[in-house]
């Protein structure tokens, strides 16, 4: 007697053959049932007694058709999900040709790794700015008793559309793109778009991939565990702030760039000077009093801090007063 693990899912151990034994058996089930029918028809003829033959005919085809229906194959990281007359007796596994106990109800699934490209959505980040995100996502489907059982799949079966092992898994990308958008909302609003505050240790949505990628990937598997899926690798492959605030935070980020520069350029123009007002000095090339000092420090700077070339101009004086 098989016993359900945890996750609800056992290997299906009952009602199976080797298809090519019973191919073989089949074949000689069929030429079995045309002998006893022939035998019938010859003793008919004769004028002897019959109905014994016919009735084991009769048997022998219905075993025959019987035997017959119950040939399957299955490749690899392919499964069956078997019920029999509404019970659930396990899910078969086993790649290859086999013969499979025809009374039972089988269910197709695929167990291969799937990718998901959801199209970016609108959400806002942390401090409220609206931004554009887009995620991909590898999935696959990991416990088949909860992904057949536990959520609806059999939406137009009863046209007979939808039992498909295709439209099955169709209908479960269907299950985890909602599952993303929803996961992938929540996520975002937990991160900034930039750091703003200049934090070194905040982590953001344009810097922070490797870490929001892994919360993002442990968020859609709480979600889709009740579904029996599972997600391999999460990832924001689209990242943009919407186009309303675009052309603003481009400015502010344009305004960021240039303030950033313009420090490196005074930080670094001071130290030329005081490089130079050093040289001087320790050389004694020239003697400069502190108003002397103070225009050429001032001099410096316009022309080390200036965008564009300075116009050179000859001093012909003398430093003496």
């Amino acid at each position: 007697m098989e016993t359900r693990n945890q996750t609800g899912e056992f290997e299906f151990r009952g009602g199976s053959m080797n298809g090519f034994l019973m191919c073989l058996i089949d074949i000689v089930l069929w030429a079995a049932t045309i002998g006893v029918f022939v035998l019938g028809i010859i003793e008919a003829d004769a004028d002897r007694p019959c109905g014994l033959y016919f009735v084991a005919a009769v048997l022998l085809f219905i075993i025959s058709i019987i035997c017959t229906c119950g040939f399957s194959m299955l490749e690899p990281n392919e499964a069956k999900v078997m019920t029999f007359f509404g019970k659930y007796v396990g899910t078969f596994r086993s790649t290859g040709f086999y013969w499979l106990n025809p009374f039972m109800s089988v269910k197709n699934v695929s167990l291969r790794a799937r990718n998901l490209n959801a199209e970016p959505i609108k959400v806002n980040d942390k401090t409220g700015n609206p931004v554009l995100i887009g995620l991909v996502v590898v999935w696959r489907l990991k416990d088949t008793y909860k992904a057949i059982f536990d959520i609806d799949t059999e939406v137009g079966a009863a046209a007979g559309v939808g039992n498909t092992a295709s439209a099955r898994m169709n209908k479960f990308e269907k299950f985890v793109s909602i599952q993303s958008d929803s996961a992938l909302r929540e996520v975002a609003g937990m991160y900034a778009y930039d750091n703003e505050n200049n934090d070194d240790n905040e982590v953001t949505l344009r810097d922070g991939s490797a870490e929001i990628n892994e919360v993002l990937t442990k968020k859609l598997n709480e979600r889709l565990e009740m579904a029996g899926l599972e997600v391999m690798e999460a990832r924001i492959n689209y990242l943009a702030y919407a186009p309303e605030i675009a052309a603003v935070m481009l400015r502010r980020q344009q305004a960021a760039a240039i303030i950033t520069a313009r420090e490196k350029i005074v930080d670094g123009a001071v130290s030329m000077v005081k490089m130079a007002l050093d040289k001087l000095h320790d050389d004694d090339i020239v003697e400069l009093d502190d108003d002397k000092k103070a225009a050429m420090v001032s001099n410096l700077l316009v022309v080390l801090c200036a965008d564009e070339p300075a116009q050179p101009v000859i001093n012909s004086g003398t430093l003496n007063h």
